[in-house]
């Protein structure tokens, strides 16, 4: 059966309503397409950009500065629970001082935070994983004797609720010292000075009128407080505070939602160092007011500031002295000489504001300061905030990156001599590991613990956290001579390697053994818990790293076929739907210019 029709019928009824509806509903797609991508761009630029602009790629990187072994590589051990970083130190052939580097790493790549002593090399020679936060380890000398220092507690709201241990050499803890009064020690200093005493910093919450910086007239402000105790007896010499001399509106912090509630003050001084010269003149660094302020040790009156808005000196070196911006750790270095480590950023990101530490010649009576030194690293680092810097007894200077992972050592004249990274410095801006401050200096390490030692496969691993004193290590065999007085025969020894020391067992040790720590002077000085072999353990061990590997390869075949079953089923359905389809196709014969002659297939 055949059915004429007009063309222009049988045109309406191919093309549902007007003719231009095809152009019309392409043009839609293609405005549709446009504002999409107009609007990825614009989230491109608002949330991505600013975030690739925190990486910090260079041609000059290498495979672990860019990350190729992880944010914040690790090290892992057999006979010891925790993990340690693994540093890159650079140049070739580096001169790094030979003594101990004291740090406490911390961050969303640091497997076991807290304080921690690396050798020169960047081996791990003593590390303790605290409950809270862990800053400012560091060796000070108190009364003649050595102690590790470091703060330990709650961080909260940009300060620290807690307070200050001290470590003999054996690890215990001797001293713990907090503030006089009902106030919370901060995190940011704890300094023994040379007449035994202890300066530490404090943030004091109190009611304040913010007004002159847009707040409320009844608001709360962090008040910046020092304290100078004697730690023997707890005595409080002397204390200082920050809003007697400076007011609110002296800072360059913005308040923004700050200051209506007690737990969140207007944090305007941000104190983050404190230190004493002979004089008795204590040297105040005051973060958020760009300020390094000289205090009278007697009437705790201010005998001069140098930078921030109070400043009192003419700079000599073009504002490079008194142009520094939420820096740290001021330091004396003589009457007329102090140091500073200059962040120069406070978490914006501008790539134009480069960290460095400095050495200031200041002349006092004429109101002078003048840039001896300038510590720059190669990288050029930007450290948004913490860092340090120290003057060793060479002369030489080291720098502790703080938000960066990374200390250096620089000469007197400011050439690098050594660079230590700790972290893949591709990424330092986003903080996955940093290090308040990094220090050297000479300790002697005797643990009240036993060495600690793991069989694994045929070789025994032996390591003994916090000992310095260890040249090699003793392996003895059990002489099978009765259980109740054991006797045991030396065997091998070995020399200490690194914090863990691997010690292949030989045919001689069949059963019990035991593991000694011997000193450079040949003597016993520790020794392990009698220790088994295990001779299944060899085999153990492969049946373990194999059935790993064998789940790894179920589970990627399983994935494998899932996907092969999914390409093919898919594409036998299109082709049937390409065959089989609801809409077929239609012949027509044109018997006339207006006529159109269409056969109706059956149904």
């Amino acid at each position: 059966m055949s059915l004429r029709t007009s063309s222009a019928s049988s045109r309406l009824c191919f093309w549902p309503g007007s003719r231009d509806r095809p152009n019309v509903l392409g043009r839609c797609r293609l405005i549709s397409t446009f504002i999409a991508t107009i609007g990825a761009c614009v989230l491109f630029y608002v949330f991505a950009v600013p975030q690739l602009e925190r990486f910090r790629f260079r041609s000059e990187l290498s495979w672990y500065d860019l990350g190729i072994y992880g944010f914040g590589p690790s090290q892992s051990y057999i006979s010891f629970d925790e993990e340690s970083p693994i540093v890159e130190i650079s140049p070739a052939g580096a001169k790094c001082d030979p003594r101990y580097t004291f740090l406490a790493p911390r961050g969303d790549s640091v497997a076991h935070p807290g304080p921690m002593i690396l050798d020169a090399r960047g081996e791990l020679v003593w590390m303790n994983y605290n409950w809270g936060t862990t800053q400012d380890c560091k060796v000070q000398r108190y009364k003649g004797q050595d102690y590790v220092t470091f703060w330990q507690g709650d961080e909260e709201d940009g300060h620290g609720r807690g307070s200050w241990y001290m470590l003999d050499s054996t690890y215990t803890t001797k001293y713990i010292v907090s503030p006089i009064g009902a106030m919370d020690g901060d995190l940011h200093d704890f300094h023994i000075t040379a007449n035994d005493t202890a300066l530490i910093t404090i943030y004091d919450p109190i009611p304040a009128d913010l007004t002159s910086v847009g707040g409320p007239e009844l608001g709360w402000l962090y008040e910046g407080v020092f304290q100078e105790i004697d730690i023997s007896t707890g005595e409080l010499l002397f204390e200082w505070r920050s809003t007697q001399f400076f007011p609110p509106n002296s800072s360059y912090e913005p308040l923004n939602d700050r200051g209506y509630e007690r737990t969140m003050g207007y944090d305007y001084f941000h104190m983050n160092s404190v230190d004493k010269d002979d004089q008795g003149r204590y040297l105040v660094s005051g973060r958020h007011t760009h300020s390094v302020t000289c205090i009278d040790g007697f009437t705790g009156g201010v005998l001069w500031t140098l930078g921030g808005k109070d400043n009192e000196f003419s700079d000599e070196s073009n504002g490079v002295v008194t142009g520094f911006e939420w820096q740290h750790d001021a330091r004396w270095r003589g009457p007329n000489r102090i140091t500073l480590f200059n962040n120069a950023a406070n978490g914006d990101y501008d790539l134009q504001k480069i960290s460095y530490g400095a050495l200031i010649e200041l002349d006092i009576p004429a109101r002078q300061a003048t840039l001896v030194t300038s510590y720059d690293h190669p990288q050029e680092l930007m450290a948004t905030s913490q860092g340090n810097l120290q003057v060793l007894d060479t002369g030489n200077v080291l720098v502790g990156w703080g938000h960066s992972a990374a200390y250096t050592e620089f000469s007197q004249e400011g050439d690098v001599l050594c660079d230590v990274h700790y972290g893949a410095s591709a990424y330092f801006s986003f903080g996955r590991i940093v290090s308040y401050r990094v220090t050297k200096g000479s300790w002697v390490g005797t643990p009240d613990t036993l060495p600690d030692a793991a069989v694994a496969g045929d070789s025994v691993f032996v390591s003994w956290n916090g000992a310095t004193e260890v040249e090699s290590w003793r392996l003895e065999a059990w002489d099978g001579a009765g259980l109740e007085n054991m006797t045991f025969i030396a065997v091998d020894q070995v020399d200490r390697i690194g914090f863990e020391t691997e010690i292949p067992l030989p045919p001689e040790i069949t059963s019990f053994f035991r593991v000694h720590a011997i000193n450079v002077d040949g003597d016993i000085i520790g020794a392990t818990e009698i220790l088994k072999r295990d001779t299944s353990s060899s085999r153990g061990n492969f049946l373990t790293v194999h059935w790993g590997v064998i789940v790894i390869a179920i589970f990627a075949s399983v994935c494998v076929v899932c996907g092969l079953y999914c390409a093919v089923n898919r594409q036998l359905r299109r082709r049937e739907s390409d065959g089989n389809g609801p809409y077929r196709l239609v012949t027509h014969k044109e018997e006339d210019e207006n006529d159109v002659e269409i056969d109706r297939l059956p149904i």
